[in-house]
């Protein structure tokens, strides 16, 4: 049972890490536009995944798993990318909403692969499911701003 719950526990923490990652780069998203309606949505998206990630770090706790805390080295030069997109680009607002929804299309994907290749808890994959089902909702959004942006 102890394998089980490191294996599940270290599943997790990948997914919890991924969720700093995000919440980080909508941060900065949100500060490298100055469209207001795009400002609000990456602030709200940051927020959502503080949220994701409070409740990520309550599930790997019920298995008495250590808290894996920081980001990693590729989602630090995703958001380095980010800037400097910004920078370059003739139209800011529309490549943050690029990086965003391939952001998004990403955690989809691993958010898949934690639920298909691991036994999970019940409670684990309601949250998952829960999380992962927003995301999507949030992509479809996002692809209906980039049309009008």
């Amino acid at each position: 049972m102890s394998t089980y719950t490191e294996e599940v526990g270290n599943k997790l923490n990948a997914l919890l890490e991924k969720t700093y990652d995000a919440e980080k780069g909508y941060k900065k998203a949100a500060e490298n536009t100055d469209n207001v309606v795009l400002k609000s949505f990456f602030t709200r998206k940051s927020q959502q995944r503080y949220d994701f990630g409070h409740n990520l770090k309550t599930e790997i706790n019920s298995f008495g798993q250590n808290i894996d805390k920081g980001g990693s080295i590729a989602a630090a030069a995703h958001r380095t990318w980010m800037d400097v997109k910004a920078f370059v680009s003739s139209n800011t607002a529309e490549s943050m909403l690029e990086e965003a929804i391939r952001g998004e299309k990403a955690a989809i994907d691993e958010y898949k692969d934690v639920l298909s290749e691991t036994n999970l808890p019940s409670s684990t994959v309601t949250l998952l499911t829960q999380q992962m089902n927003q995301i999507e909702l949030d992509l479809a959004k996002e692809k209906v701003m980039e049309n009008i942006s």
